[in-house]
């Protein structure tokens, strides 16, 4: 007796999940099925637009990080790159240099580290913007969100959908 087994992802992001499941349609039963919170990469723009202002989405998403309404995922160059570009803006913010430090040490508990193995560029116009896609890829991630969409453009064919900061919290459901 062969048995036929269908496999399929759901991204349900009213959920804030991804289901992976396989079905033995023989028997109509659903096996190894797993519940993984959406994996996103924030840009550079959306992390410096949420160290200027506690206003806007970028700063609410932020501090979501640790929420378990999703997983964050950094790299070592994206850290650096976020320590660079802070440090350069660090007088137009209110925050104090230990301040930032703070903040990236949160950051570097509560999101997902992860190693790029692989090198696409040029894929994007903006080498900086690669190394975004590139951890995305390499995470998994369902979502790159950044206030630069036109710089991303290509994402979708890796399965990766680029949205601004209140995109992705209305999709997630703390945003109406």
């Amino acid at each position: 007796m062969s048995h036929s087994f269908d496999k399929f992802t759901v991204n349900s992001p009213s959920w804030n999940c991804v289901a992976s499941c396989s079905i033995d349609s023989h028997n109509d039963i659903i096996y190894n099925t797993i519940m993984a919170r959406l994996q996103i990469t924030i840009d550079t723009s959306a992390f410096i637009s949420a160290l200027l202002s506690q206003r806007g989405a970028a700063y609410l998403l932020l501090m979501l990080s640790d929420s378990n309404l999703f997983e964050m995922n950094i790299s070592v160059a994206l850290v650096a790159e976020y320590e660079d570009v802070a440090r350069r803006m660090l007088d137009q913010t209110n925050l104090t240099e230990q301040e930032l430090d703070d903040i990236l040490d949160f950051i570097c508990v509560v999101a997902n580290k992860r190693e790029v193995f692989f090198l696409w560029r040029p894929f994007l116009r903006d080498p900086k913007d690669d190394m975004v896609l590139e951890l995305a890829v390499a995470a998994g991630c369902q979502f790159i969100v950044t206030f630069n969409q036109r710089h991303f453009v290509g994402c979708e064919q890796f399965g990766i959908e680029v949205v601004t900061p209140k995109a992705f919290l209305q999709r997630i459901g703390k945003l109406s």
